[in-house]
């Protein structure tokens, strides 16, 4: 029987209710689509976001899937399109030479290699959203910041073990049927 009471990981980047959600064909990712009008790709074990997919005409994604061969993503949305994204946003369509592969490759290494250097980071984690959902992302984490601060002094001055801490993935269940 499986341990429904807590979640195993919490995905937080939409600003919006999320519509519809599929798992990639190698079951590591997950796309999901939102009220917001964005589309976002989950690593299963981490909880921000690796990429986002918009446009300004998109609106609000009604459906995802994953093709099989793991190359693109289909969206519908209200507007009455289906659009075709690719997996990975930076992969090259088509043929690739030898020698772009060799540099694509020695990139990807360069990447990994210096991945904890704070700029390069900050380069990596960097996506551009539209104003609406910048600003509502800005608004939902302000809220989060001052519900911390507020338990931590709720906690610093109370009796010792009064309030206790409750994880991040504990608060987010609201409730459980049985």
């Amino acid at each position: 029987m499986r341990k429904l009471s807590s979640p195993v990981n919490v995905h937080m980047d939409h600003v919006s209710a999320v519509l519809d959600v599929d798992f990639s064909p190698t079951g590591k990712e997950i796309v999901s689509g939102s009220f917001d009008k964005t589309i976002r790709i989950f690593p299963v074990n981490k909880g921000r976001s690796r990429e986002v997919y918009y446009t300004k005409r998109m609106q609000r994604v009604t459906c995802v899937r994953w093709s099989l061969d793991n190359k693109y993503i289909l969206s519908g949305s209200d507007e009455m399109n289906i659009r075709i994204w690719k997996s990975e946003a930076a992969e090259k369509l088509g043929v690739v030479r030898s020698r772009e592969k060799a540099a694509l490759q020695y990139n990807q290494k360069l990447r990994d290699k210096f991945s904890e250097h704070p700029q390069i980071r900050r380069i990596a984690r960097h996506r551009h959203l539209p104003k609406r959902v910048f600003n509502a992302a800005k608004e939902i984490r302000t809220i989060r910041e001052s519900k911390k601060r507020k338990e931590a002094n709720k906690r610093a001055h109370s009796k010792p073990g009064h309030v206790e801490y409750k994880a991040e993935r504990v608060k987010r269940v609201l409730g459980e049927n049985e």
